[in-house]
């Protein structure tokens, strides 16, 4: 993973004062990328006045293993138009040691839709629901 350079960290810096993001709603990781608390996730999603709908995706989900998968589909208004992210959170026996898999997919898949919804996800920012992944 890479590093932020001087201009990301800027526009972090700026995307946080707008959201209403403080210091600790994230944590420096050492392998060179910034993971927002699920709190700081939240945050966001209220300020962006977010709607989020749920999909279970059952044909890449198996039980009998513990592996799920759920799409996130998040929204929010400007104006008359909607700004959508989409984005799916996945859970497996090698990615996940929470006893309530199908609530860590959901977890996920909601942090990976509001981060692209607030242009954090492409500034190299993770959820920490993603943890165990990365």
């Amino acid at each position: 993973m890479r590093q932020l350079n001087e201009d990301q960290m800027a526009e972090l810096r700026q995307l946080a004062t707008e959201y209403g993001l403080k210091g600790h709603h994230f944590h420096k990781d050492s392998r060179g990328f910034v993971i927002i608390t699920r709190a700081g996730v939240e945050q966001i999603a209220g300020k962006l006045n977010a709607r989020v709908e749920y999909t279970p995706i059952f044909e890449w989900s198996n039980p009998a293993d513990g592996s799920y998968v759920i799409q996130a589909k998040a929204w929010y208004m400007v104006g008359d138009q909607h700004v959508v992210a989409m984005s799916y959170g996945e859970v497996n026996a090698k990615n996940n040691r929470n006893a309530y898999p199908v609530a860590m997919a959901e977890k996920r898949a909601l942090s990976r839709a509001v981060l692209k919804l607030a242009g954090l996800y492409r500034l190299n920012v993770y959820g920490e629901d993603e943890l165990e992944q990365l």
